[in-house]
Order: C-alpha cells, then structure tokens, then sequence
C-alpha cells in the first residue's frame, strides 16, 4: 500500500507563503509524476502544478510567477513552496501521486489526505 502524507498548511495572511510537504511511503517501485491538486469549497479539486521524475514542473497559469513545485525523487517527497498568498488561494491542497507499487504492477493514482490553506484579506 502507498501513503503520501501531506505536512506545511495554515492560516496566512495575503501577501505571504506557505511551503507544503507531501511524503510518499509504503511499496514502491517507482515514481512517476507527483503533483498537487487544490479544491475550494464548492469547486472542483483542480491542478496547481506537477512535475516529472525528470524534473520538468508544469504550473497553472492562476499561481505562476507565485508557486514553486520541487522534488526529491531519493527522499520520495514533492514540495509546493507558495509566494504572494491571496485570498482566493484559499482550498485544501492535495498530494497526488502517480506510483508503480512493484516491478509488476501497473502505474496508478495516488492522493494524500489534503491540508488546509487559508488566506486572509
């Protein structure tokens, strides 16, 4: 089984940053893409960035220039650094995963159990 625990959100002010931290656990044989999805109170859960094994980032056009997505493919872990916060950043934030358990297995979706991020005004 695949575990990805995301750790770094809270309350912060407009104007400031946040860095969230996801770590992938349990049976892995390899990790594809990891990424993180957000999703607001009656929105649908939506991407902010991703980024490759190989280190190519693909950021939404709503947080680039603001959000930073990094990993460390040795640690198993993906990272959302968060610059000039506003408001309507506000959602909990979604650790997604795309994880090959064994050499057998095929890749699949994972998804952390999300965390919260509040921006106020």
């Amino acid at each position: 089984q695949v575990q990805l625990v995301e750790s770094g959100g809270g309350l912060v002010q407009a104007g400031g940053s946040l860095r969230l931290s996801c770590a992938a656990s349990g049976v892995i044989f390899d990790i594809n893409a990891m990424g993180w999805y957000r999703q607001a109170p009656g929105k649908q859960r939506e991407l902010v960035a991703d980024i490759t094994s190989g280190g190519r980032a693909n950021h939404a056009d709503s947080v680039k220039g603001r959000f930073i997505i990094s990993r460390d493919n040795a640690k198993k872990m993906v990272y959302l650094q968060m610059n000039s916060l506003k408001p309507e950043d506000t959602a909990v934030y979604f650790c997604n995963a795309v994880v090959k358990a064994t050499y057998l297995s095929a890749y699949r979706d994972y998804w952390g159990q999300g965390t919260q991020v509040t921006v106020s005004s």
